[in-house]
């Protein structure tokens, strides 16, 4: 799975699940420590994504979240053909129950992390 995420905290968490997966996060996604060096595409920040470059990368899944994203970026996105999945976190159980939604549509195993 290709994976591009629009959310530091995704950006993570991928990062910790499979690593192999991520091909492009944010100029903001900083963790884990490895990822500087990692030859992962950059693309923007989290409200001004640079749209034609994550098109261009093709990823079987773009990550995103309500609050971090904006959603013309996104629905720009839908239209050029992307997978895009929004998070929408405002309590600590839900915040679980979208790691588990994100692992459930890469069809990962739950991450003894989670």
């Amino acid at each position: 799975m290709r994976i591009v995420s629009l959310v530091p905290s995704l950006t993570e968490a991928v990062a910790e699940t499979s690593p192999q997966s991520l091909v492009a996060c944010t100029d903001w996604c900083t963790h884990p420590a490895w990822l500087a060096d990692s030859g992962v595409v950059r693309v923007r920040g989290t409200k001004n994504p640079d749209l034609e470059r994550i098109v261009g990368l093709r990823p079987d899944l773009v990550l995103a979240n309500e609050e971090e994203n904006r959603r013309p970026d996104l629905d720009e996105l839908a239209r050029a053909g992307l997978d895009v999945l929004c998070t929408t976190i405002r309590t600590v159980p839900q915040a679980l129950s979208e790691l588990q939604r994100v692992m459930d549509r890469c069809r990962w195993q739950r991450p003894a992390w989670l």
